[in-house]
């Protein structure tokens, strides 16, 4: 069975955090990953594994997971996932680009995630970079700032 675990950098300041258990909730079922509205309340998904049998999941379970400051922490989400049956793990890092991060603090958590788990394999992807989908964000979040639906926080600074 396959999990996903969605790894964000960890903040003090829980609007952050709740962004990569969104991400993580909005991943658990196909056809549900939609951006809220403007002033759309969502509901953050807990720091637990979310199961899905839905046939058309190429994942079964779902964890947000932290690199610092915040649990679960990486060792932890991999191993909820573990426990949920999962045995194959793509640790996802929902950052925009790499750095040491991604290329060396979140693999080597994950080595020794599997060391704690010897039955599980695991498969990092890329963070998000210069993904399309990334430059269509950004030009949307340009159009919003000069159309004044912009979500960014106003001065003075």
């Amino acid at each position: 069975m396959r999990g996903l675990l969605v790894i964000g950098h960890g903040s003090r300041r829980d609007e952050a955090n709740a962004t990569v258990r969104e991400v993580a909730r909005l991943l658990t079922t196909p056809g549900r990953a939609t951006t809220p509205t403007p002033g759309q309340a969502t509901t953050p998904t807990p720091d637990r594994v979310v199961t899905s049998s839905h046939p058309q999941v190429r994942w079964h379970a779902v964890q947000p997971a932290f690199l610092e400051v915040v649990q679960p922490d990486i060792i932890a989400g991999y191993g909820n996932l573990a426990a949920a049956g999962c045995t194959e793990i793509v640790a996802h890092p929902f950052f925009l680009f790499d750095g040491n991060h991604t290329s060396q603090d979140i693999p080597a958590a994950l080595v020794q995630a599997q060391e704690r788990f010897p039955h599980t394999r695991w498969t990092l992807t890329a963070p998000l970079g210069l993904h399309p989908g990334v430059l269509t964000a950004v030009t949307a979040r340009i159009d919003d700032a000069l159309t004044g639906r912009s979500l960014a926080p106003s001065g003075p600074w």
